[in-house]
């Protein structure tokens, strides 16, 4: 059995259930040294009993132990009850919601749902988005079929916006190919709603967000840059909404600007955006677009995290204006991540836990799904000499470190913030 990796697992493992080396001897059940032995790399060979002990002890599987991917995971959210919304239709036999008129729903009804469903997926409330979000999905489509004249054009819009959520979450959750169908199907909806021009815009700016998810930096530049020249505001224009989705999509066409190796494009499109937002006054914040002073500086210091600078990021985040918009949480906690991941970096690791426990408090459901959050949180449970306490402990629990929980484990105490 390979044993190379498990001193380091094994001191993670009990570094993040806040055990000392002595409690977990006791906990296993093993020799008073076996524990000390193996994390000091003394000890080169475990037997399978011994192993198995230690693993229920921690609550892991034994192949974490060892290094390898286990075969079982802690459940993911289920996204396919999503899937199948996202894909029915009435074109294609079977696959209908079966819907009568008397079963729809009325417009504004309609509405406050969708309002509904966009602050779980802004706040980043991923298990109770999916567990709405088909259903909101079919009724937007029932009245779509119901409805006629103004009321459809109106209707289309909403049923944009349930596509545009449901490719937002999918995306989020690591299904881009389905995020792109949801986004196709809500740049459809936008053409036939009572603002197709802002809506096809909206719509597009997902597309793009897509592209740049599947490493089409170049086709997400174009696409985000020519739908930002379609509706960028005059000078005088001082709609809110609209300098928001033109901002947002500046901000899509950055990022693949950057991550295509023309950081200097990335940054003059910056500099637009920035404008824009400064034109626009406050922060603005609905379901067309989430822009504002706040937002357009946050995105900055985004970029300098992707350029690899992070005492420059740290420098940034000191000049972030205020905003009091509370529509926000994901914005914000992505922000923190990527404050702690630079504090990482620089060796702030007191400043680091702060802004991981920020993060966790802002967007909890969002925060424990972003790979930067388990990266960072992992490199402070190995850097750490000693544990470090239950809060700690609780930290490294939030974002998975230890995410190979075993159903056949005794109980698990995990405390979920």
């Amino acid at each position: 059995m390979p044993f190379e990796r498990l001193a380091d697992n094994l001191a993670r493992f009990r570094k993040v259930r806040d055990l000392s080396q002595e409690q977990l001897t006791l906990a296993a059940g093993v020799g008073v040294d076996t524990v000390a032995r193996i994390e000091q790399g003394r000890r080169t060979t475990c037997r399978p009993e011994t192993l198995r002990n230690l693993a229920l002890a921690l609550e892991v599987h034994e192949e974490a132990l060892l290094g390898h991917e286990p075969s079982e995971r802690t459940a993911a959210l289920d996204i396919s009850p999503l899937r199948v919304s996202i894909t029915a239709g009435d074109l294609l036999p079977g696959f209908g919601d079966f819907a009568e008129a008397a079963e729809t729903i009325g417009l504004d009804a309609m509405a406050a749902t969708c309002h509904i469903a966009w602050r779980a997926y802004v706040d980043g409330r991923h298990a109770p988005l999916l567990d709405m979000l088909p259903g909101v999905l079919v009724d937007a489509r029932r009245i779509v079929q119901s409805t006629s004249d103004i009321e459809k054009a109106r209707a289309n819009r909403l049923l944009s916006t349930a596509y545009r959520l449901a490719a937002g979450i999918a995306g989020r959750l690591g299904h881009p190919d389905l995020a792109w169908s949801a986004g196709e199907r809500a740049l459809r909806a936008a053409a036939e709603s009572d603002d197709p021009r802002l809506g096809v815009a909206i719509s597009l700016r997902y597309l793009a967000w897509v592209l740049v998810r599947q490493g089409r930096f170049e086709e997400a530049e174009r696409l985000a840059v020519a739908a930002a020249e379609r509706i960028q505001p005059a000078m005088l224009d001082r709609d809110p909404k609209r300098a928001g989705v033109y901002g947002n999509l500046l901000f899509n066409a950055a990022s693949a600007a950057l991550f295509a190796g023309r950081a200097q494009y990335a940054e003059d499109l910056l500099h637009e955006a920035q404008a824009a937002a400064a034109r626009a006054g406050a922060g603005y914040a609905d379901e067309a677009a989430i822009f504002g002073p706040r937002v357009a500086a946050i995105q900055r210091i985004e970029h300098a995290a992707h350029a690899h600078d992070p005492e420059q990021v740290l420098r940034l985040a000191q000049t972030l204006p205020a905003d009091a918009s509370k529509a926000q949480a994901f914005w914000e906690a992505g922000h923190r991540l990527r404050l702690a991941a630079a504090a990482t970096e620089c060796c702030r690791y007191r400043d680091a836990l702060t802004y991981l426990a920020q993060a966790r408090d802002l967007a909890p459901d969002w925060a424990r799904h972003q790979p930067l959050g388990a990266k960072t949180m992992r490199q402070l449970v190995d850097r750490a000499t000693r544990r470090r306490g239950p809060d700690f402990s609780q930290l490294a629990l939030h974002y998975n470190v230890a995410d190979y929980q075993l159903s056949m484990c005794r109980p698990v105490t995990r405390h979920r913030v």
